[in-house]
């Protein structure tokens, strides 16, 4: 029997990407100025922040439904086990869509609420694929990341909360607190929920602000590590790179990044850079 994945677009994999590691995307949708965009299929990256940038009002984005689910189930094939992520249920319904469908399908599938979203996903996912390609059963793999899930740390910097706010992601006074006398929030993940962890006074501050944060949990180099960013260019997300380069220097070749898509950016808004890893000083 064959283990096939998906996962929603949230966790910031290409279609190409997908294609080449044989996993099945699934799009949620983001609606600008009146029409729908299926994430990374009507809208890649890039061209959403274009968009972004010239709209007439805040995009909004909407869950994938069980019927989405279902058919993806029924295309998988019940001969098959199926392993779904999700982006993390306190910030979206998709989790909860993808087991009502699997509660109508006539197939072993297991959902993984990753507690998470865009690189902090993504490294669930690039694990979920290891132990897949490694030939570990559907029931051990959605074991597996349901351990490793609470090792996952994300960081981002934001350039301002005001998207977060008005997507209503983050409070009004939080908001306000971002967007004066020039504080970079510095954002992560807590049991699926955006939280502030700092608030730093420049890019320098906050570029200092993630590396303590990364290096007190420690960067378990075993496992998965990715980076994100959002906006029309990554000149952000380089600078950070280099900026943080003794954090990763001899320890791995190459860092892998990824562009957030519509989904996550319309709530982040461009200027964003984050950093996903599993803890190595976990506690």
């Amino acid at each position: 029997m064959s283990v096939k994945i998906i996962c929603d677009s949230a966790c910031d994999m290409t279609r190409a990407e997908a294609s080449a590691k044989d996993i099945t995307l699934l799009p949620l949708k983001t609606l600008i100025d009146g029409k729908e965009y299926r994430d990374g299929v009507d809208i890649d990256g890039a061209g959403f922040y274009k968009m972004l940038a010239e709209c007439k009002t805040l995009p909004t984005t909407s869950q994938i439904g069980p019927s989405e689910f279902l058919n993806a189930y029924n295309e998988a094939g019940k001969e098959n086990e199926i392993v779904v992520l999700s982006m993390s249920g306190d910030l979206s319904g998709t989790a909860q869509s993808a087991r009502i469908a699997a509660m109508e399908f006539d197939g072993e599938v297991y959902c993984v609420d990753t507690l998470n979203i865009t690189a902090g996903e993504r490294v669930l996912l690039e694990y979920a694929i290891r132990l897949r390609d490694e030939g570990r059963s559907g029931r051990e793999i959605a074991d597996e990341l349901e351990k490793a899930k609470e090792k996952v740390c994300i960081v981002a910097r934001v350039d301002t909360l005001e998207y977060l706010k008005k997507g209503g992601r983050l409070g009004k006074l939080a908001a306000i607190a971002g967007t004066v006398l020039n504080v970079k929030p510095v954002l992560g993940m807590v049991n699926g929920e955006i939280k502030i962890l700092g608030k730093a006074r420049g890019v320098k501050q906050s570029n200092n602000m993630l590396t303590d944060i990364i290096k007190k949990r420690g960067v378990d180099f075993s496992m998965p590590i990715m980076l994100a960013y959002s906006g029309s260019d990554r000149s952000l997300l380089d600078s950070y790179v280099e900026y943080s380069r003794s954090l990763w220097e001899g320890k791995i070749d190459k860092l892998p990044d990824c562009i957030m898509g519509s989904t996550i950016g319309t709530h982040a808004g461009p200027g964003a850079v984050a950093v996903a890893f599993f803890e190595k000083n976990h506690q």
